[in-house]
């Protein structure tokens, strides 16, 4: 085998243009064979295998310097730079990240995980070397959507202006995550078409020399095409046209599903047996809830940026959904400002992304919708410490920022019945904006009195009325609270207090009021990072008087592939933990 002697990107420039398909056809093999057993991206890294292979076959990483966008297409470049145990050996599956990580390699430069960056990274790098004076190349690639984020066009706005090497790779799949959608992906339709020499040309527009390359799979072409802009003097896009999946049949017919995956046979491309989920889910129901609205209500509209899967909008029910399903591609600012357009202006939009791609929308958040009171609902996915887990996709910090703009209300459903009785209400009111964060636990009913309407800010809901010490909780924690205050009532021989507080933006004043005749301690579950969050507001509220608030959360720092049940045991955070931190405060407190 090839690839078991390749440590570095100086044993791939041993090999000779001949010999580099084999290495890449075992790259290949190996990538396919991983992902059937551990899960992760599939069809961007094997459209990708035999540009990453022709770069280091002709580029002399790291000196010279590349930049990955989003970097989930890195796979292949971590198997030529001294990682290829990750990809080979199934014990060592878990040693590397995902995405980029300077951690791993000082091949990578930047850990990314979000889209549309590698342009004004890459530049950034460009311009500290023409200050030192040195001259190596630095590549910036980007592909699967990405230019139709905002940030990559401005990149490409300022790379024009540039007088010094600076190359731009496009891989152009012809895909995002599902289908690309904007106008620019019409002009690199055309250019393909016209082997790169259509006179509409979004790039030369942008002053950026041009150069074209149709077969962006085969590696002897690719390193023609490299050597050509290799040194250049001036900013170039090497446009390039590659197949994503290319190699797994399954990944090229269903580019969309294949994206990422879970564990699959290899000979069929089937989900393997245990990781199936044939159940109900808050992606699957939330969609057929909205058609539902769509065909009863043509004013409804749900508005995605390039992540349908976040609420289970396969192929087929964007079709069903016809105009009234909008994808604004890779621009998280756009889908919040186009939403409030569509709100101002009669309609209801469901905006919904994953709380991890949210935080890019922070200024329109303010500035579009909440100062301007526009009724938009936002659904935020995996807002929760049972969400994603990769460092870069993290939405344990999106209460935080969501719940301190002023006019945007933010809930925390705990169940199902209580999650589709908020988005009822928040698309039909038209008094303000809405956040819902989406449980990001397992589908399960509501195990208390679901009411209808959520118009009165900060009103909680007391689940069980009890004595001594009350538990706040939302979204996939509350379950947790209920079995810690099973445990409580046991020890204690009453009942504790149980609150679901349905918003985590704003405070039940007179709830709280209340809890301090009968309650000594007030305990808060976040579902997050405590600094910033829901449970920092209990404990201002009651930061002159009697009542002891426990908090019982995250610190601020960045987690990354953590185990859930191992990171709840050190936060103590199991049921049986909590109840043993509420006892021992009130043993040591005087009795009421």
């Amino acid at each position: 085998m090839y690839i078991e002697k390749i440590n570095g990107p100086e044993d791939v420039k041993k090999l000779s243009l001949r010999e580099l398909p084999e290495l890449a056809s075992e790259m290949r093999k190996a990538l396919i064979r991983r992902a059937s057993i551990h899960m992760g991206h599939v069809g961007p890294d094997l459209g990708f295998i035999e540009a990453t292979v022709a770069l280091h076959y002709v580029f002399s990483s790291p000196k010279d310097k590349i930049v990955f966008d989003v970097s989930h297409q890195t796979y292949p470049h971590k198997m030529l730079t001294g990682r290829k145990d990750a990809y080979l050996y199934e014990e060592h599956y878990d040693d590397v990240s995902p995405y980029s990580s300077p951690a791993e390699s000082p091949h990578d430069f930047f850990e990314i995980g979000h889209t549309s960056t590698s342009i004004d990274l890459a530049l950034g790098l460009a311009k500290a070397r023409d200050l030192k004076g040195e001259r190596e190349n630095i590549i910036a690639v980007i592909g699967d959507g990405s230019l139709s984020g905002g940030e990559a066009l401005e990149g490409l706005n300022i790379a024009g202006e540039l007088s010094t090497n600076f190359i731009i790779l496009v891989n152009d799949n012809q895909m995002s995550i599902a289908e690309n959608h904007g106008g620019l992906y019409r002009n690199l339709e055309e250019l393909r078409d016209t082997e790169g020499k259509a006179e509409n040309n979004l790039f030369r527009a942008m002053g950026l020399d041009y150069l074209y390359l149709s077969n962006g799979n085969d590696i002897a072409s690719l390193a023609a095409a490299f050597e050509k802009v290799k040194d250049i003097g001036h900013p170039i896009v090497l446009h390039i046209n590659t197949e994503k999946g290319k190699g797994y049949p399954p990944a090229e017919r269903d580019k969309e599903k294949w994206h990422w995956h879970l564990p699959f046979v290899i000979e069929t491309g089937e989900t393997k047996e245990e990781y199936r989920d044939e159940g109900e889910d808050y992606e699957s129901e939330t969609a057929k809830f909205l058609l539902e609205k769509m065909e009863k209500d043509p004013s409804v509209i749900a508005v995605s940026s390039a992540v349908p899967g976040v609420l289970g909008f396969t192929k087929e029910l964007r079709e069903r959904a016809g105009r009234q399903y909008m994808d604004v591609g890779i621009a998280e600012q756009s889908g919040v400002a186009v939403a409030s357009g569509i709100a101002k202006n009669g309609g209801k939009p469901i905006y919904f992304t994953s709380a991890t791609f949210l935080q890019r929308a922070y200024d329109q958040l303010s500035q579009d919708v909440a100062i301007n009171h526009t009724p938009v609902t936002i659904l935020a996915g995996s807002a929760s410490i049972y969400g994603m887990r990769d460092k870069t996709h993290l939405g344990l910090y999106a209460l935080p920022m969501l719940s301190n703009i002023p006019e945007l209300a933010v809930l925390a459903p705990e169940g199902k019945e209580e999650y589709f009785a908020m988005l009822e209400w928040s698309i039909e009111q038209r008094e303000r904006p809405v956040v819902i964060l989406i449980p990001a636990d397992d589908l399960h009913p509501t195990n208390h009195p679901v009411r209808k309407d959520y118009g009165r800010l900060g009103e909680f809901c007391m689940a069980r009325s009890g004595r001594e010490a009350a538990l706040l909780a939302y979204g996939a924690l509350y379950q947790t609270a209920e079995k810690a205050a099973d445990v409580l009532r046991e020890k204690l021989h009453h009942e504790v207090t149980l609150i679901d507080p349905c918003y985590v933006s704003h405070i039940d004043y007179a709830m709280l009021e209340g809890l301090k005749k009968e309650h000594r301690i007030t305990a808060v579950l976040e579902d997050g990072i405590l600094e910033g969050g829901f449970a920092p507001k209990i404990s201002s509220f009651y930061a002159d008087s009697d009542m002891r608030v426990l908090e019982f959360g995250l610190e601020k720092k960045f987690y990354d592939r953590y185990d859930i049940e191992a990171l709840l045991r050190e936060r103590q955070l199991t049921p049986e933990q909590i109840a043993e931190r509420i006892l021992k405060e009130l043993n040591d407190r005087s009795p009421l």
